[in-house]
């Protein structure tokens, strides 16, 4: 029976080899650092060979603007973007006019609450987000409750780290106007059920946004089948570069949005007193955009396509058994959360050492994760932490990477005894 797409499959038992996924020779920084572990790849992914190729050909022998001129190389380049439209609609399962480009995940979240909640909310009315959010998918909204005296509220988490879906059913009673919730959470992995969080929103008369940044690179999406209304994802985490985004928009919904900003390339004609603006998703696109990113993030989606997320998940699945095993091995080290489905993700609390001491302490020895509240402070309240040493695993990870890991926390807890 094939797996839903916003999950994964149950956690199999850790690999027996000690091969990547791919290569580490296809990361051009991993081939020129043999000794180094890189294990902070939730923060931001290395790029493979492909991606920083297609990077420089674009900026070597293709440059031009797009949309613009009428020789040959900006046609060129025009027709490139456009394609890698279409590449990132079909890595999310939905029509090419429905996604637009922005420079990250968060400007995506941010011209959702600008461009759908200033026009459409009212005084008292009501936004749902949750306990695991990064901070990009809670200050957008806190900043759109101020503008329009909105009511926020958060969906809680039981003892797991999963969200619990009976206080969500208690909240969806107060008739929310929008649910904001994460696909994963970036902080102890959590895969959120969407299916039955969108429908039960659109049940109560919300529409869903669907903060996914963490949750691409690890499992397939179709948001036709999920049926939410807005989704963000970012390059950077999916082995691409940085200043690139996308926003999926229903095409019902995008139909009525008011442009975010305004500029070039999101008009039709402009006069002094008035402006009639694009169609489809250049009504928000204002500006020359990121081509060679956008361009080079295309080439990642076809990369992540190459591996497959059958493999992506096994692997996810198999390293995160693995070090959930090693990592007890030292004294007075806890893992925090143990939701029934994560993605490659463990953020773990060492008795009397700060995070930030582990994750300098290892960064000597060449492991590289990440230390701190993870942009998730309101979850750590709740957990009564002040963050955390997280490790996330990308396809270049193994089983040898852990042991590392373990090796290297172990004389850290020597040192700080």
């Amino acid at each position: 029976m094939p797996q839903p797409h916003n999950t994964l499959p149950d956690q199999t038992e850790p690999p027996t080899g000690d091969l990547p996924l791919v290569a580490r020779d296809r990361f051009p920084l991993l081939r020129d650092k043999p000794g180094l572990v890189y294990l902070d790849s939730a923060s931001s992914a290395q790029k493979p060979d492909c991606v920083i190729d297609r990077l420089t050909r674009f900026y070597t022998h293709e440059y031009a603007n797009i949309h613009r001129g009428l020789y040959p190389l900006s046609e060129d380049a025009s027709e490139a973007y456009d394609q890698a439209r279409g590449r990132v609609a079909r890595f999310l399962g939905a029509a090419k006019d429905e996604i637009i480009f922005t420079h990250n995940a968060t400007e995506a979240i941010n011209l959702v609450a600008h461009a759908y909640g200033d026009n459409n909310l009212r005084p008292g009315d009501l936004i749902l987000t949750s306990l695991l959010e990064h901070h990009a998918n809670i200050v957008p909204w806190q900043l759109l409750k101020d503008r329009h005296r909105l009511r926020l509220a958060a969906i809680a988490i039981d003892d797991a780290g999963d969200l619990d879906l009976a206080r969500y059913e208690m909240l969806l009673a107060r008739e929310p106007k929008l649910v904001c919730v994460t696909a994963a959470a970036n902080t102890i992995g959590t895969v959120t059920p969407l299916r039955e969080i969108i429908a039960m929103a659109h049940r109560a008369g919300a529409l869903v946004m669907v903060d996914a940044a963490q949750a691409a690179p690890h499992f397939r999406f179709d948001v036709r089948d999920l049926d939410c209304d807005f989704l963000a994802i970012t390059g950077h985490k999916l082995y691409g570069p940085d200043g690139i985004g996308a926003l999926y928009v229903k095409e019902t919904v995008l139909a009525d949005l008011p442009p975010f900003m305004g500029g070039g390339g999101m008009i039709r004609s402009v006069g002094i007193e008035h402006t009639d603006y694009a169609e489809g998703p250049r009504r928000f696109e204002a500006g020359t955009p990121a081509i060679g990113a956008a361009l080079a993030f295309a080439t990642a989606l076809d990369f992540i396509g190459e591996i497959g997320f059958a493999g992506i998940a096994a692997h996810d699945a198999a390293l995160a058994a693995y070090a959930s095993q090693r990592l007890p091995e030292i004294a007075g080290l806890r893992i925090i959360g143990a939701p029934r489905k994560r993605i490659g993700i463990l953020s773990f609390v060492m008795d009397g050492l700060h995070p930030h001491d582990i994750g300098t302490l290892l960064g000597e020895s060449g492991v590289c994760l990440r230390a701190g509240h993870h942009c998730a402070q309101p979850l750590m309240e709740h957990l009564g932490i002040t963050g955390t040493a997280r490790i996330s695993f990308g396809v270049h990870n193994t089983i040898h990477d852990v042991d590392r890991l373990v090796d290297s926390l172990a004389r850290v807890r020597q040192m700080l005894r």
